[in-house]
């Protein structure tokens, strides 16, 4: 029950510093980021209420995504949090290319608010890396609370 707990834990907290950092890429407009908003009004299809259900809906994602990012991270044995970090990075690179394709082929081009419309290669760059942090934030926190799903690889 701690490692399920644990998970949703990490799914959280990983959720809001890629959140956070994604946010920072959209106030500095180094990319059109505010990916909370553009999910939250997805829904509500209005971009100033929008915000609350993204987060929400964005959080319940991340949590969900914590339980395969928790289980491959500890599958890898480590010795100290290089592993984990790179293991979670990895993860959270590949996850950020395959959506960031998904997100532009699919969302951007039939999203209801005009802003959210515009995806190009800068904001996939920046859902790249929103997700590599995720990534090297739930390998981090695997390492520190001590996540195993019961399942090693014998690498020798």
């Amino acid at each position: 029950m701690i490692t399920v707990l644990n998970t949703i834990l990490v799914g959280t907290l990983a959720t809001l510093a890629m959140s956070a950092f994604m946010y920072s890429i959209h106030t500095s407009r180094l990319a059109n980021a505010d990916m909370v908003r553009a999910l939250g009004s997805l829904v509500t299809r209005d971009k100033d209420s929008g915000l609350l259900a993204g987060l929400i809906t964005h959080v319940v994602g991340g949590i969900m995504f914590a339980f395969p990012y928790c289980f491959v991270v500890s599958v890898f044995p480590e010795s100290d949090l290089l592993t984990p970090l790179l293991i979670g990075g990895l993860a959270g690179f590949f996850h950020g290319f395959v959506f960031s394709f998904v997100m532009i082929a699919l969302v951007a081009e039939n999203h209801p608010i005009e802003q959210f419309r515009q995806a190009g290669v800068s904001v996939a760059v920046a859902h790249i890396l929103g997700h590599i942090v995720y990534g090297l934030v739930a390998g981090a926190l695997v390492y520190l609370l001590g996540i195993h799903y019961g399942v090693r690889l014998a690498i020798q």
